[in-house]
């Protein structure tokens, strides 16, 4: 599939003259997202206006990461390339907005990508703001939360989300999303499989439909009994559609399946890509228009929707809502970490224990480890959930554990925030090993290991479960260097014996543990 280079200079700058405007009115209020999509790169800056996310300025770019992996999910070093000059843009719009307030999520292609990493590792030196992941339900989730809070309703809604590498499916009602997921079908992808060759087809349209319909066995199902009073579709395929119809008269406002029915005859009859030539649809969308319209023509029939809404929120701005809802100390995170542990019977008053021992050892080494409040609450969540792992088995229960905090659809979290949280967990009990030691710090740097270690004190000297057991202070003197100190109390000589005992696994990990009773 051929790539389309654009020249958007000229939008570059007007963005860069809003952004400035919004600054002097109050950096503080700034938000920023960026949407690392499978054919789309999208970045929103917007400010709190009495408690709503206003738009400031926003710009998307054409890098078709998607069309860069090859049969065996090995992205292309012309679509890194294509990816880290974007965000080279992009970086220069965020230079205003606070890192804390600035979110930048990938989708659908990256999470496919066998080498994501390097492109990570090489944009992250870009950006001041590490670039998460997300797994397919939490991009649903977060589309849902743009598309409700720009499309406020109270009906129950069906929001579909065509992109470029997968296609997003809600059932929500105001703005709680009911039933999500996330199938691997897109624009992109669709192009690739069915209009490779530029040609327009009947036969590429069918081929289409079928691989619709199969992709979709495993929900229509589930998602007719649950139900929708109406029908909406956000993201550049299904704004594209609606411009398309509304320009040859076929509709106005919404989508409609006998429009679309109708726009097909007309590509067909076009014949090729390179023909296309509607005012809705720039050229950088043109080589995965009929693809698109091949996709939301099966989804419509499959389904059964005659008409489609639209709405200009998507993912970008679910970010943001999401971020804002995290600012106000009203974060899903939380609400899913709860959620776990009561689906997993964990036992409340252990993690209770064990957060409030871990948060004051964190207190103690946060200065001289240089911790933030980012890890404080990473910790508070591996120390409610360490234990989820004993539904599943005791024996070796914290592997358990952090299987199912990697594995799991946790709303709210990246799938490296899920990756961080489940090594905290892997490493609070047995052996320490130094080449896990080196897994960690690819992936969380050296905090995340000081961070393993706090929560391993923590839970190691609270095994006997009760309040009463004698408090430790923690000591670091050095980065590397830790004294814990036992006081007075319940099994004192008990819980000094179990730290001590910890000392080479903390060697292992290169941290001389010193342990001091003061008995």
């Amino acid at each position: 599939m051929k790539t389309v280079t654009i020249d958007t200079t000229d939008r570059h700058e007007k963005i860069a003259n809003a952004i400035t405007n919004a600054a002097a009115i109050g950096r503080d209020e700034l938000l920023g997202a960026i949407d690392l999509g499978s054919n789309s790169f999208h970045l929103a800056i917007a400010r709190l206006d009495h408690g709503e996310v206003r738009k400031v300025a926003s710009i998307s770019e054409k890098v078709q990461l998607a069309a860069g992996l090859d049969e065996q999910n090995v992205l292309s070093e012309e679509a890194i390339v294509r990816g880290l000059e974007c965000l080279n843009r992009f970086s220069q719009h965020i230079t205003e907005v606070h890192p804390s307030r600035l979110r930048i999520v990938a989708t659908n292609a990256l999470r496919k990508a066998v080498n994501a990493q390097e492109f990570l590792q090489r944009a992250n030196e870009i950006l001041p703001k590490p670039i998460e992941i997300i797994a397919g339900r939490e991009e649903a989730r977060l589309i849902y939360l743009g598309v409700s809070h720009s499309n406020a309703s109270t009906d129950r809604r069906l929001v579909i989300d065509i992109g470029g590498g997968s296609t997003e499916f809600i059932i929500g009602q105001g703005f709680e999303p009911i039933e999500m997921e996330s199938l691997q079908m897109g624009c992109v992808t669709y192009t690739k499989k069915f209009f490779d060759d530029g040609k327009i087809t009947e036969a590429a349209f069918e081929a289409a439909a079928k691989y619709t319909q199969t992709e979709l066995l495993g929900i229509t199902k589930r998602y007719k009994k649950v139900g929708w009073d109406n029908a909406i579709g956000s993201s550049g395929t299904i704004k594209a559609a609606r411009s398309v119809l509304a320009e040859l008269g076929l509709s106005t406002e919404t989508v409609t399946l006998a429009g679309l029915q109708k726009l097909k005859k007309h590509l067909i009859k076009l014949g090729s890509i390179e023909k296309i030539d509607f005012e809705g649809v720039k050229a950088h969308r043109q080589a995965v228009f009929p693809a698109g319209v091949a996709e939301l023509i099966a989804i419509m029939q499959t389904l059964g929707i005659d008409e489609l809404g639209y709405s200009d929120g998507a993912l970008r701005e679910g970010v943001m809502y999401d971020m804002l809802g995290r600012l106000n100390c009203e974060d899903v995170r939380d609400r899913s970490v709860a959620a776990l542990a009561e689906r997993y019977s964990v036992d409340a008053k252990q993690a209770a224990r064990v957060m409030t021992r871990a948060a004051r050892l964190f207190d103690a080494a946060k200065d001289n480890l240089g911790f933030d409040d980012e890890d404080a609450d990473l910790l508070r969540r591996a120390a409610n959930l360490y234990e989820i792992g004993l539904a599943v088995g005791h024996s070796n229960y914290q592997r358990h554990s952090a299987y199912l905090l990697e594995h799991s659809d946790i709303a709210g979290f990246s799938q490296m925030g899920q990756a961080m949280m489940a090594q905290l967990v892997l490493h609070h009990r047995r052996k320490l090993k130094p080449d896990t030691l080196q897994a960690v710090e690819a992936l969380g740097g050296r905090k995340l290991a000081y961070l393993c270690l706090i929560l391993r004190l923590a839970a190691q000297s609270s095994h006997s479960r009760t309040t009463k057991a004698a408090a430790i202070d923690l000591t670091v003197s050095s980065p590397d260097a830790w004294q814990v100190v036992v006081g007075a109390g319940l099994h004192e000589e008990l819980i000094a014996n179990q730290l001590e005992l910890d000392i080479p696994q903390f060697a292992k990990w290169g941290v001389a543990l010193s342990v001091v009773c003061t008995k």
